[in-house]
C-alpha cells in the first residue's frame, strides 16, 4: 500500500491522467447506454459481443491490422448481424448471443493458435491496459459520449417507450427495427473502444452492473437513467485511485468497486422492504 498523498501525486502525471478522464468518460457512457440494456433484456450483449470481439482482433492480428481498428468494423457488424437474426428468428435473444460468441471464441483461438501468437499478442485485449490510453482514445470516447447524450437526448420518450412497452411502439408506427440497430450499433462502438481500457473479460461489467445499481435506487426511468451514468463514473474513478493507492490492476478495481456499489443498493433495498 502507498501512503495516501503519494497515490495522489501519481495523479500529476499524464497517463494517470489520462486513465482517469478516460474511466470516467467510458462510465458515464457504459451508464448510459447500460441504463436501456439491463431494461431491455439485452445484458448479455456486451459481454457476447467482448467475447466475440476476439474475432476481430485475432483477424487484424493475421492480416496486419492494428486490433483496435479491426474491432470497430467487426463491432459494427457483430451488432447488424445479431440484431437482424434476433428479429428474423424465433431464438431466445441469450441463447442467441451465446451460440455467436462461443462460436467467435472457438474461432479466434484456432486463428490465433495456426498464427502463432495465441499467447503474446491477446493478452492486454484480455485484461484490459487502462494506463496505456492515449490521447486519441480520449478523443473517440469523448466523441462517443457526445453521440450517445445527443442519441438518447433527441430520441428519449421513443426510446423509453421501446424499452417499455414495446408493443405500444409498434402500434404507433415507431420503426423498432431502425431503432434497435441504432442502438446495437452505438452500443458495439463504445464497447468496442472500451475493450482496450478493460479488456475483453471485464468490459461487460462496465454496461451492467452500475445500470443494475441504480435500478435497485431509483423511482423512475429518468433518474434511473442520469443515476446509472453517474455511480458508471464514480466507479471508475473510485477504482482507478483504490489501483493507484494499494498497487492493484486497474481494471478489477473498478469491477470490484462496481460490485460493492451494487451489494450497497442491494441492501438499501432490502432494508426499504423490511
Amino acid at each position: 500500500m502507498q501512503d495516501f498523498s503519494a497515490a495522489l501525486t501519481l495523479f500529476t502525471y499524464p497517463f494517470m491522467q489520462r486513465a482517469l478522464l478516460g474511466g470516467i468518460l467510458t462510465g458515464l457512457t457504459g451508464g448510459i447506454l447500460g441504463s436501456f440494456t439491463v431494461v431491455r433484456q439485452l445484458s448479455f450483449f456486451s459481454d457476447a459481443l467482448g467475447h466475440s470481439a476476439l474475432l476481430g482482433i485475432s483477424l487484424g492480428i493475421v492480416w496486419g491490422i492494428s486490433p483496435s481498428v479491426a474491432m470497430l468494423p467487426f463491432a459494427l457488424l457483430f451488432a447488424v448481424g445479431v440484431t437482424y437474426l434476433i428479429e428474423k428468428t424465433d431464438i431466445w435473444p441469450d441463447a442467441l448471443l451465446n451460440i455467436v460468441y462461443s462460436a467467435s471464441l472457438a474461432t479466434s483461438v484456432i486463428v490465433l493458435s495456426l498464427e502463432g501468437t495465441y499467447q503474446s499478442g491477446i493478452n492486454n485485449f484480455l485484461f484490459g491496459d487502462i494506463l496505456g490510453i492515449l490521447p486519441g482514445d480520449l478523443l473517440i470516447s469523448s466523441l462517443l459520449l457526445l453521440f450517445s447524450c445527443l442519441f438518447v437526448g433527441l430520441t428519449l420518450r421513443t426510446q423509453v417507450l421501446l424499452t417499455l412497452n414495446e408493443d405500444l411502439a409498434i402500434a404507433r408506427g415507431i420503426n423498432v427495427f431502425a431503432h434497435r440497430i441504432a442502438f446495437m450499433m452505438l452500443l458495439s462502438l463504445v464497447i468496442a473502444t472500451a475493450i482496450k481500457s478493460l479488456g475483453v473479460l471485464l468490459v461487460g461489467a462496465f454496461v451492467v452492473i452500475p445500470a443494475c445499481a441504480a435500478r435497485l435506487m431509483s423511482r423512475n426511468f429518468y433518474s434511473y437513467l442520469v443515476l446509472s451514468a453517474l455511480l458508471g463514473a464514480v466507479s471508475a474513478a473510485t477504482g482507478i485511485f483504490l489501483s493507484a493507492l494499494f498497487n492493484l490492476p486497474t481494471g478489477p478495481s473498478i469491477v470490484v468497486v462496481q460490485l460493492c456499489l451494487f451489494l450497497l443498493a442491494a441492501s438499501r433495498k432490502r432494508l426499504l422492504i423490511h
